[in-house]
């Protein structure tokens, strides 16, 4: 196949035939857009603005002097772009999307009916409280869910997504510290644990301790127990790990870090392999984010919007961060500053402006609600049994790593089965683009080499497995075949070509000019 200067097939390469080139240069439905800024005129506008009448000093002398740069076009003009644009989208809501460690479920929709209703979609942050009650319930039976679930005494609902959550739990484990005046500057993370946490324990001020993985891909105790002492502030461990298990010694795990004075932090993005069947607050844990994002189906496409909340032991709950909502005869209300606290209270301070993620608030607890303890426990078993249909289906043609036993919520190969082909890990992501599915995951988690990780989440019927699991295994015996066509320079039908990702990351083009895009094309 041949590509133009714009990285899109041309006339030559399906099934071998050579096709006639288009006057227009689209395909059918699929239009080749111009960036909007390209599409854009000066005089041209969607709607009709009455000419502003003539002020001197209107701005205090800071009016603009020059063009603003924003591109002119008609409303109608705007649609389509935006809608073109969106064909070339890949979605949950388009098919499987199978990346690992991502938990890209269903998002129901009538959790988007009721994050529209107008008693929560109006609001503001800045209302008077008496006028934001029913929202303040809300949260507070969100709160009353995420502590059942979990089996944790307090939650901390601010934070806005699972790295945040992170900071949180260990701002909170740092305040437990200080507040005990003991000097505790290790953190110790395992490396199976999410890339997230040694970076949030080195932001929150501590120094990093790894701990190897066993060859099975577990937490090394007797590594782990060598380096507890009294210098450890806490533990950082994602359970279900990064390579799809369940820690089987967890409480081990916790028994030896609170030996030791320490605090046990488990990363929850995993959570919807175990919500309804284990509860974190009964293994010895400390304090955990849950990613509203993910366990409880609420979007989370292009990077965000999220919610983390962090349930808290009884050790930790005096240091929940501000705001706290509380119930008193004047009804709910959240206390904002430390002078109104009255008992143990003692939090570490505040994580952001506002109280969280109103519009992930009401998208959670919607799908608790419709669901049910019994449902959110089923969910879990399904996206258990997902997971190991795939790695059940595929194992005997791609190489699982841990393929001995069960996995839990996502399936883990790596790159062996493509030794000596001559396609690489990034050949074969590509080529699944062809095949009109977005790649899993690659590359982590790291103690993997060429790891492929999926995560089919409990949202797909067996149909759908079936036809995801047919076409790995068809890239799977063409690359052992040889047919390197099939994965050189792929993708080969979608709308661009491959692109130079180091060159993309290390030069980025973050703005828009006439020269740089001249600059581009040569």
């Amino acid at each position: 196949m041949t590509m133009n200067n714009q990285g899109r097939p041309t006339t030559a390469g399906i099934s071998g035939a050579t096709l006639p080139p288009t006057l227009s240069g689209d395909h059918g439905l699929d239009h080749e857009e111009k960036l909007i800024f390209e599409l854009g005129r000066d005089g041209m506008c969607g709607v009709d603005v009455p000419e502003a009448p003539a002020h001197t000093a209107r701005l205090g002398g800071i009016e603009r002097r020059r063009k603003i740069g924003l591109p002119g076009l008609s409303e109608p003009e705007v649609v389509r772009h935006y809608v073109r644009l969106s064909r070339n989208n890949y979605a949950i809501d388009t098919g499987l999307y199978p990346l690992g460690s991502c938990t890209m479920k269903h998002n129901p929709r009538l959790n988007e009916k009721m994050a529209r209703l107008p008693g929560f979609s109006d609001l503001h942050p800045l209302q008077p409280q008496q006028t934001v009650q029913g929202a303040l319930q809300l949260i507070q039976e969100l709160m009353h869910w995420l502590m059942e679930l979990t089996g944790m005494p307090a939650v901390a609902m601010s934070p806005k997504a699972g790295a945040h959550g992170e900071l949180c739990g260990m701002l909170a484990i740092k305040a437990a510290i200080a507040a005990r005046a003991e000097h505790r500057p290790r953190v110790l993370v395992p490396e199976s644990a999410h890339g997230t946490n040694p970076a949030t324990a080195a932001f929150a001020g501590f120094r990093v301790d790894q701990i190897p993985a066993t060859g099975d891909g577990h937490v090394n105790i007797e590594a782990l127990r060598a380096k507890l002492d009294t210098d450890v502030a806490a533990i950082m461990l994602t359970n279900p790990n990064t390579c799809g298990l369940f820690e089987r010694r967890i409480l081990e795990v916790a028994e030896a870090v609170h030996q030791v004075g320490a605090f046990f932090y488990c990363d929850g993005a995993n959570f919807n392999a175990i919500a309804g069947r284990v509860r974190p607050g009964d293994l010895g844990v400390d304090a955990m984010h849950i990613n509203l994002h993910k366990t409880f189906s609420t979007p989370h496409g292009g990077g965000g919007p999220g919610a983390g909340p962090v349930v808290l032991s009884k050790a930790l709950a005096p240091f929940a961060p501000l705001p706290l909502l509380v119930s008193d005869a004047h009804g709910l209300r959240l206390i904002e500053d430390r002078s109104a606290l009255s008992g143990d209270s003692d939090p570490f301070g505040r994580m952001c402006a506002f109280h969280g993620q109103m519009g992930m608030f009401v998208r959670a607890l919607s799908y608790m609600l419709s669901h049910g303890a019994d449902g959110i426990r089923q969910a879990s078993e399904d996206a258990v049994l997902s997971a190991n249909y795939v790695l059940s289906s595929l194992k005997d043609v791609m190489t699982a790593p841990f393929g001995e036993g069960p996995c839990m919520h996502e399936a883990l190969f790596d790159d062996s089965f493509l030794n000596d082909t001559g396609v690489t890990t990034l050949d074969f992501a590509k080529a699944m683009i062809d095949e009109g599915y977005h790649p899993m995951t690659m590359y982590f988690p790291l103690v993997v080499h060429g790891a492929m990780l999926i995560e089919p989440t409990e949202s797909e019927s067996k149909e759908s497995l079936d036809r995801f699991v047919a076409v790995l295994r068809g890239l799977a015996e063409e690359a052992k075949a040889g047919r390197l066509e099939r994965f050189a320079g792929a993708p080969h039908y979608a709308p661009r070509q491959r692109l130079d990702e180091t060159a993309a990351a290390r030069k980025p083009v973050l703005r828009w000019t006439e020269t740089k895009i001249a600059e581009a094309a040569e």
